[in-house]
């Protein structure tokens, strides 16, 4: 069990792997918020799990482990909390997104609206940068690094 948690926070000292990992929490949060809290827009939580429920068919469960991996998996992504795993959850459920809403729609995100949905070109992006992450941890100035130091 500690060989795990060592794994969790271990990280890859670099400034690159930082940016990276605040870019995809920064990215993530608004959307997080928008289903949790209702802001920039979003449903709130009821709304969102209404919504992901019924009108998207999915399983409660997975529609509450979406609202929680943006949220709070975009806030730990940010202070560098546990990346790895976050990284991994946001894989996951990007993946999900893809073969379930966008892989139908061709690759091209819906700028002009001229599509019935959403092409899957935002979720590779967000799969590469979580890609990073996974393999290199949180990297500078990160809540991980300390924690990793402290071992």
């Amino acid at each position: 069990m500690k060989n795990l948690f060592r794994t969790l926070v271990k990280t890859n000292p670099n400034l690159g792997f930082s940016i990276a990992r605040m870019t995809l929490g920064l990215v993530i949060f608004p959307h997080g918020a928008q289903k949790l809290l209702g802001l920039f827009g979003g449903y709130g939580y009821s709304g969102t799990m209404e919504s992901l429920t019924t009108q998207m068919d999915l399983p409660s469960i997975v529609a509450f482990s979406v609202i929680m991996i943006e949220f709070f998996g975009s806030i730990s992504l940010v202070l560098g909390l546990f990346s790895r795993f976050w990284a991994l959850s946001l894989i996951g459920m990007f993946l999900g997104i893809i073969f379930t809403t966008q892989l139908e729609h061709g690759f091209f995100m819906n700028w002009f609206g001229n599509q019935a949905g959403e092409g899957y070109e935002y979720s590779l992006l967000v799969i590469g940068i979580a890609l990073s992450i996974l393999m290199n941890g949180s990297g500078k100035y990160s809540v991980d690094t300390i924690i990793s130091q402290k071992q």
